[in-house]
């Protein structure tokens, strides 16, 4: 069949944890050309896969399945899915639903299709790619220019050494942050720890050939990304928390001159009353 078209669109700190509607945001899709007829054999196998897929995700970030056709190795199906490994497992398994819930209409009687939303990327195609490696380019987003002369860019470049390096284990879910400079990378675990790692490098380097001193950019590649941000310019669904902290300051004040004005109004009725007293006395 053909290939498929995309459709474009350290531990040093702890990033942010992102809410769940976020997490099914969309970034990228496609479906391979190919068409498969109504109530075929091969719809009754995506049927079959895709709640496979479904069902596996309640228990587990990372799974791939094959389903077999005895009548044609062309209605054989293969399928994977991964959710970004911060994710707790109901929010793995929620993203799994919601990207094979878009895939159904995204890729309505497509043979093969891919969907990556923010926590979570599924894929399914009747060409085997599951081991594969593959470093295409799929999607890259570079945020505005910070300079090179810049306390932040040397911030990113420490964020994505890290991202981008081994230690020999196989890390194929990696977070770095400093200061205001958060990065995150994956790899899909279908691959082996070498293909992994090169995948990332691969990522890290194009990101900063491409991107330059971005504040944010996202590199994303068919069997890896790499993702940076800086706080306030770039996030995948997480709050700021400078603004956080503003709010909680403002409502601090907004409280103390509340409980400030109660006081006073207590006082002065309590001088009142005593004055009262002090008049009738005489």
């Amino acid at each position: 069949m053909s290939a498929t078209a995309f459709i474009s669109f350290l531990t040093l700190s702890l990033l942010t944890i992102p809410s769940s509607s976020s997490l099914q945001s969309f970034i990228f899709g496609g479906c391979s050309q190919q068409k498969y007829t109504s109530a075929s054999p091969y719809e009754s196998n995506v049927n079959s896969l895709l709640t496979s897929l479904v069902n596996s995700a309640t228990f587990t970030n990372y799974n791939n399945f094959t389903v077999q056709s005895p009548s044609s190795s062309h209605d054989t199906l293969y399928g994977l899915y991964q959710c970004r490994g911060d994710l707790s497992t109901p929010d793995c398994a929620r993203c799994v639903a919601s990207a094979v819930t878009q895939l159904g209409s995204l890729c309505l009687d497509s043979c093969g299709g891919a969907l990556q939303l923010d926590g979570c990327f599924v894929k399914y195609d009747n060409t085997t790619f599951l081991g594969v490696q593959d470093k295409t380019l799929v999607l890259k987003k570079c945020g505005a220019s910070i300079g090179y002369a810049s306390d932040t860019l040397t911030r990113s470049d420490a964020v994505l050494t890290y991202l981008g390096a081994t230690d020999g284990s196989f890390k194929p879910y990696r977070v770095a942050g400093s200061g205001d400079v958060y990065g995150v990378a994956q790899c899909v675990q279908d691959l082996s720890a070498t293909e992994c790692q090169d995948c990332l490098s691969d990522a890290v380097g194009r990101l900063k050939t491409d991107c330059g001193p971005a504040a944010s950019a996202d590199m994303y590649l068919a069997k890896c990304y790499v993702r940076l941000s800086e706080r306030g310019a770039h996030s995948s669904g997480g709050h700021d928390n400078n603004n956080d902290d503003e709010i909680e300051k403002t409502l601090a004040i907004l409280i103390g001159l509340i409980a400030g004005v109660a006081l006073l109004i207590v006082f002065l009725s309590f001088l009142r009353k005593v004055c009262e007293k002090g008049k009738g006395g005489k």
